[in-house]
């Protein structure tokens, strides 16, 4: 089953994070994108698991009607993240109703590392990039005055990276460091909390810590979500102590 979860996983994380386009994500009231997101979340369910069959269609199937329902309420955190939360409990259902479609499908003769390699990726995507999204819709109540002044894209960018190196040192044993992420990071913050009168830098000062706490916290649930869904996964066996 867990093959199985790690294929479709790494399908949903490709079809909404990397082949999904800005105009189809905001138009999915539209009949035609709908359809057309709903295509892309079959062919690449059916790519990652090497199978074609019920259990596929049904997960497609299940996702469009997902979005269209998310379509039609006011893009939020919460209906973000519930939206997020369904997708993700419904292809961990459709694994557990069909744990065998990547035992059965083209690439059940794939060495031990395609699946390793797969959780890695997706999980790499959706810690970075999802992550991003999910940290603009936060903060999208509070204003972008504060980034004003900042470099084009530069926040983004500072959270994309911050995001990885906590992927990074969680999965490589050295979550100590992120203590030390945090520290550089308030102190290179700290120049950007001073200019201007004492109301604005309080609130400039909480939207940075509003944004920084949800950008780490993300990185860190994902990733240690990540690192228990690969325990499960046949060892490699080429690691130190693997048996």
């Amino acid at each position: 089953m867990i093959e199985t979860l790690t294929a479709l996983l790494t399908a949903h994380v490709f079809a909404d994070y990397v082949f999904q386009s800005k105009r189809t994500a905001e138009n999915k009231h539209e009949f035609a994108q709908l359809a057309y997101h709903g295509a892309v979340v079959l062919a690449l369910a059916v790519l990652f698991t090497g199978s074609i069959s019920a259990p596929i269609f049904i997960l497609a199937a299940l996702h469009i009607t997902t979005d269209a329902i998310k379509a039609r309420t006011k893009t939020t955190i919460t209906s973000h993240l519930t939206d997020q939360l369904a997708h993700l409990v419904t292809l961990t259902a459709v694994a557990g109703l069909a744990p065998t479609l990547w035992a059965d499908g083209l690439w059940s003769a794939a060495p031990v590392w395609v699946s390793h390699f797969l959780l890695l990726l997706s999980g790499a995507i959706y810690v970075t990039r999802a992550g991003g999204f999910a940290i603009g819709i936060l903060m999208a109540p509070y204003g972008s005055e504060f980034s004003k002044d900042s470099l084009p894209g530069g926040g983004q960018m500072i959270g994309l990276l911050e995001r990885g190196l906590i992927y990074i040192l969680i999965l490589s044993g050295n979550p100590i460091g992120i203590g030390f992420l945090v520290a550089a990071k308030s102190v290179l913050r700290f120049e950007a909390t001073r200019d201007g009168d004492e109301i604005t830098n309080r609130r400039r000062s909480e939207y940075v810590i509003i944004g920084t706490l949800a950008s780490f916290g993300w990185a860190i649930l994902v990733t240690l979500a990540i690192h228990v869904i690969l325990l499960q996964l046949p060892p490699l066996g080429f690691l130190p102590g693997a048996p």
